[in-house]
């Protein structure tokens, strides 16, 4: 009997003392929470794929507590991209798994001479919950329009890559899709 709780008490200790010994990286590791996946459809703006591909492989190169995928065909996208005749524009998030916002790329930024992809990474930042920072320069990606038609920043900088993955750092948060929706320029 004596032999039996001995091992107990030796298995129990064992078992409590394996935290001490992992290395550090290997506990953070154990509690991150995973990236959260966000869809995006560019089916009502094709003639943009282009530059909202790249835009959204600038996002997914920089972050770590969000993934960004194309819905499947007759998928049910996070984030729609739509082609429109007036100036880009996006509801703000930070979009989460079975939202429904809308990024409309305006042509009059296209016509005006501004980069493709840095419209589509921008507008995106704002369904990653990221405000436009007006006036800036080229070198923040949410200053838009500020940073000038020759400007075709389209990364984001430290700042703006912080914020989003403090954005997503709970991993995912459903909230009341019933609250008031900001559209931002």
């Amino acid at each position: 009997m004596l032999i039996r709780r001995s091992a107990q008490v030796f298995a129990a200790t064992l078992a409590l003392s394996v935290p001490l010994f992992a290395t550090p990286s290997a506990l953070a590791e154990d509690v991150r929470a995973a990236a959260v996946t966000i869809t995006y459809d560019d089916s009502q703006a094709t003639e943009y794929t282009d530059a909202i591909t790249a835009g959204i492989a600038v996002w997914n190169d920089n972050l770590d507590n969000v993934q960004i995928d194309k819905v499947e065909p007759g998928g049910q996208a996070d984030v729609s991209f739509v082609a429109d005749p007036g100036w880009p524009r996006a509801e703000l998030g930070p979009a989460m798994p079975g939202d429904d916002l809308t990024i409309w790329f305006g042509k009059e930024a296209v016509d005006d001479g501004y980069n493709l992809t840095r419209i589509a990474s921008h507008e995106f930042g704002h369904s990653l919950g990221l405000p436009d920072v007006k006036p800036g320069p080229c070198s923040s990606l949410m200053s838009g329009s500020t940073g000038g038609v020759d400007c075709d920043n389209a990364v984001p900088n430290a700042e703006e890559i912080a914020a989003v993955e403090d954005n997503y750092a709970g991993g995912f948060a459903p909230r009341d899709r019933e609250a008031a929706v900001v559209v931002v320029g």
